[in-house]
């Protein structure tokens, strides 16, 4: 059997998508999927996208990271499953999404597309773990998935990889892990952000989800402005904007680029796949 996908990125953080309305492709063959994902022998993404019927929304978004198990919620993943959805006829310019971690509403532009993120949860502005004999001191938020967020003076001389992975498996935040964010404040209120994501077990170049966390966190600690301009590791920007609150921020937005990489099929024979690229 051969299936049609998209591969797209938004702010270089990769996507492989397909349209499931029809109920075709092998949700519960996990081994396939993270196949699919996989840099050297698949297509090569940080996440696997479904574009599937909903009854609640104009579609349903089944989001998989590489390793072939599902998250939540992904923010630049859903702005390109918005364009996609759009680019096909599922839905018009403005749309909501069905996700595991609620409904959201999007907006398609020229470039860019807005996405209202699901409400923030979960804070904690002066969190600190033990982690190897350091004593982290971090904020978090829920965005829809997880997030820590650190403040640096200089994210490019964190250990990415070698902190966020202690992080994101850390006791505190068990059994499901979090992702794990660093982040550098501007002068000129801007903000520099890299993450290591959980499931893709690597700092990626991008994180809609970690982008939206280290502003609000930014926000609410009064070390930025909304809106606020988001440097990420790609060199792209992303814009996080919100109606600020005592206990929290309302309305959350994350505007940026997506951009389509090429479209194939891949083929599935219910058996090892990695070879099934074409």
């Amino acid at each position: 059997m051969k299936i049609n996908f998209w591969k797209m990125h938004g702010a270089r953080n990769d996507f492989v998508l397909f349209d499931n309305r029809c109920g075709d492709f092998p949700v519960d063959d996990r081994t396939f999927i993270a196949h699919i994902a996989a840099r050297h022998s698949g297509i090569g993404a940080e996440g696997v996208i479904l574009i599937e019927p909903s009854d609640t929304a104009d579609f349903r978004m089944t989001f998989f990271n590489p390793d072939g198990g599902t998250a939540e919620m992904c923010g630049n993943g859903a702005r390109c499953a918005a364009r996609l959805a759009c680019e096909l006829g599922v839905t018009g310019k403005t749309m909501a999404i069905e996700t595991a971690a609620g409904i959201i509403r999007a907006e398609v532009m020229q470039q860019s597309v807005r996405l209202w993120m699901t409400p923030p949860s979960g804070w904690k502005l002066d969190g600190s773990l033990d982690a190897e004999g350091r004593t982290l001191t971090y904020g978090f938020v829920n965005t829809g998935v997880p997030h820590v967020v650190m403040r640096t003076g200089n994210v490019q001389d964190v250990d990415v990889v070698e902190v966020g992975s202690v992080v994101r498996r850390h006791r505190d935040f068990a059994p499901e892990g979090t992702n794990v964010n660093f982040m550098q404040i501007q002068p000129e209120g801007d903000i520099t952000v890299r993450t290591y994501e959980r499931g893709v077990e690597a700092e990626t170049l991008a994180c809609g989800t970690g982008v939206t966390a280290c502003a609000l966190v930014a926000a609410k600690n009064g070390w930025a402005k909304l809106p606020v301009l988001v440097h990420t590791r790609s060199g792209d920007m992303l814009t996080v904007d919100g109606e600020l609150t005592a206990d929290s921020v309302n309305n959350v937005t994350l505007t940026g680029p997506t951009e389509h990489v090429f479209k194939g099929e891949v083929e599935y024979n219910n058996m090892e796949c990695g070879d099934n690229v074409q």
